[in-house]
């Protein structure tokens, strides 16, 4: 299995990623490791990116999630993956690959962000991050209400993912 937690910024994508990967074992990969400097540089400067800045960037994350299924490793990715289609280059359709949204809303998350340091995300961005979010729609996805207390996230997600799994 693999699973990728994904959500605007701010959501708490790595923070739970972490959490998880602390209760399961299973390694952690943070897709902000994975971009392209310029991408960088143009969120720094609070140029949102466009799907052309996206796309090697997706593939390269996919290409990890395979490799990894492959190998028989589990693992976890905390990726915004705000549209269907970019979830649909991570997932490609593998049953082995849940979505695990931490939903929440506008204000919940900028507070959260206007908060946070030492992190490339500019706050200003958020809007933009909202305006492109897709919600993910029966996509193999677990939907978590990010107001929860980080252990009670993780606590849920290992309660609806181990019901998967017998479901499935």
């Amino acid at each position: 299995m693999f699973y990728i937690i994904m959500g605007v910024s701010g959501a708490g994508k790595s923070t739970i990623g972490k959490l998880l990967s602390d209760h399961t074992g299973w390694k952690f990969y943070d897709a902000d490791d994975f971009h392209p400097q310029a991408n960088i540089d143009k969120m720094n400067r609070g140029i949102p990116l466009t799907d052309g800045d996206r796309q090697s960037w997706l593939e390269e994350l996919q290409h990890l999630i395979d490799h990894n299924l492959q190998e028989n490793h589990q693992g976890i990715l905390a990726c915004s993956a705000l549209k269907s289609d970019y979830r649909k280059i991570l997932g490609q359709n593998n049953p082995n690959v849940v979505f695990i949204y931490l939903q929440g809303d506008y204000d919940c998350i900028q507070a959260r962000i206007k908060q946070r340091q030492g992190h490339f995300m500019n706050a200003d961005l958020l809007r933009s991050q909202f305006d492109t979010l897709e919600e993910p729609q029966n996509e193999n996805t677990i939907v978590i209400d990010v107001s929860l207390e980080p252990d009670a996230i993780v606590e849920q997600i290992l309660i609806q993912t181990s019901q998967s799994a017998i479901d499935n």
